[in-house]
């Protein structure tokens, strides 16, 4: 299954839009030795304003020397993340601001030991190959949050992990923790268990600390993930060409200064636009134009050769309902063919608003969902089974047969939340709801 939406000549309309924006307009850059290298790699940088204008020639040399492929290791390092392989990855979110215990309940703010919970709850979620913080502690000082979120979630899963750095401070403890657990700073390199997150302001900013962090964790050539969070309507143009236009400008940018910063260092095409509910005021996680924001920016950082992160397998709702999985299902299979590396962050009850490990469970049932949508068909003889349907003929019976015993465990997926009883043992069972079967596997 391959899912496509814009062509050849489509993708090549709003790669060159986007080249234009920043030949054109450029992009702001708050900081001044990257304005000075910018400078000297031929870009045309007014100091006084911090605008940069960015020529093709400069785009295309950093897309040659970005890297492609990584693999990010946990603390066991056999468990990975590989991306730019033609491999899918899914991870729980890097930190909310509120914990919910209770879908429905009152949320309260995230704690440290929320963090600890969050590294358990995923280390044990199968389909879960980046374990993220859920939870941003604001009981901590944010000078040093994040290293006490790191330390946290080596301690309990063994997976990578993700979470927010900081500043440039903090990320040079990170990096101290990273070198103590790998032994030395070679393998550190060699093995890195996480990667920064820079997010551009949408429209054409980028934030101080959000880049010179960058100058610390490439110290250990930590990839980079490059993902504004463009709205259209609000700090977008009012349409899906012109808002993926200036996301994939923001991107090209944002790749620009990572090789400004230290050529070669590993880069992932963070797609990740929405739209702006003029309605409700507020971004929309999983309307159908996420479906296609998805697949079309996943298009385009194929395009360019690069491993991609979407936004996509959320909800707008608070609870793991009906809504929940109609937007998580009909996202995450669209985003998931089109070919996109890794997902976006689950296990947020509606957009950005909790954590919930409920919503994680859900969730991560309709990946192994999406997954199994996506597996290949078994072609070969036994799987044909020629032989056994000449042997039963017209009105066989394939249940007791050993080629049903041996091969029903591979050939179906078997849920843990969704619901296939018969009617009376659904009643028997408290006529339980998805989010009742959600909280159940909690236990």
């Amino acid at each position: 299954m391959v899912t496509t939406i814009l062509s050849e000549s489509q993708i090549a309309r709003i790669d060159a839009a986007a080249r234009t924006i920043l030949e054109r307009t450029g992009v702001e850059v708050p900081h001044d030795e990257l304005l000075a290298r910018l400078a000297d790699s031929g870009a045309a940088v007014d100091f006084a304003r911090r605008r940069v204008r960015l020529p093709g020639d400069l785009v295309d040399h950093c897309l040659a020397t970005a890297g492609r492929q990584y693999t990010l290791y946990g603390r066991d390092t056999r468990r990975q993340a590989r991306f730019g392989v033609g491999e899918r990855n899914y991870n729980s979110i890097h930190g909310e601001a509120h914990w919910t215990e209770r879908i429905g309940g009152p949320r309260r703010p995230c704690t440290l030991a929320d963090v600890a919970t969050a590294a358990r709850f995923g280390d044990g979620l199968e389909r879960l190959t980046i374990v993220g913080a859920m939870s941003d502690p604001h009981e901590l000082p944010a000078a040093w949050r994040c290293v006490a979120v790191m330390a946290e979630l080596l301690a309990g899963t063994t997976k990578p992990i993700g979470f927010w750095y900081h500043d440039r401070a903090s990320a040079r403890f990170c990096n101290e923790l990273l070198i103590a657990l790998r032994g030395d700073v070679e393998t550190a390199r060699r093995y890195p268990v996480c990667g920064p997150f820079l997010e551009p302001i949408s429209p054409l900013r980028f934030p101080f600390h959000g880049l010179d962090l960058l100058f610390e964790t490439a110290r250990l050539d930590l990839p980079v993930a490059v993902g504004p969070m463009a709205q259209m309507g609000l700090s977008a143009p009012m349409s899906l060409a012109g808002t993926m236009a200036l996301e994939h400008a923001e991107i090209l940018a944002g790749i620009c200064l990572t090789q400004m910063v230290k050529p070669g260092l590993a880069v992932c095409y963070g797609g990740i636009c929405h739209a702006f509910d003029m309605r409700t005021t507020q971004m929309i996680f999983a309307g159908p134009e996420q479906a296609i924001f998805g697949v079309a920016m996943t298009q385009l950082g194929r395009h360019l050769g690069l491993p991609v992160y979407i936004n996509v397998g959320l909800t707008d709702s608070k609870r793991p309902d009906a809504q929940a999985g109609l937007e998580c299902g009909a996202t995450l299979l669209a985003g998931a063919a089109a070919g996109a590396d890794i997902f976006g962050h689950l296990g947020i009850c509606g957009v950005d608003q909790a954590t919930s490990l409920e919503m994680l469970c859900w969730q991560h049932e309709v990946v192994g969902y999406v997954e199994s949508c996506l597996r290949a068909v078994d072609l070969d003889d036994d799987a044909l089974a020629l032989d056994l349907v000449d042997s039963l003929g017209p009105g066989g019976r394939f249940i007791d047969t050993d080629h049903t015993a041996a091969r029903f465990r591979r050939e179906q997926w078997f849920p843990t939340v969704l619901d296939r009883e018969f009617h009376q043992a659904w009643l028997d069972d408290g006529a339980r709801s998805t989010e009742d079967a959600a909280k159940r596997n909690l236990v």
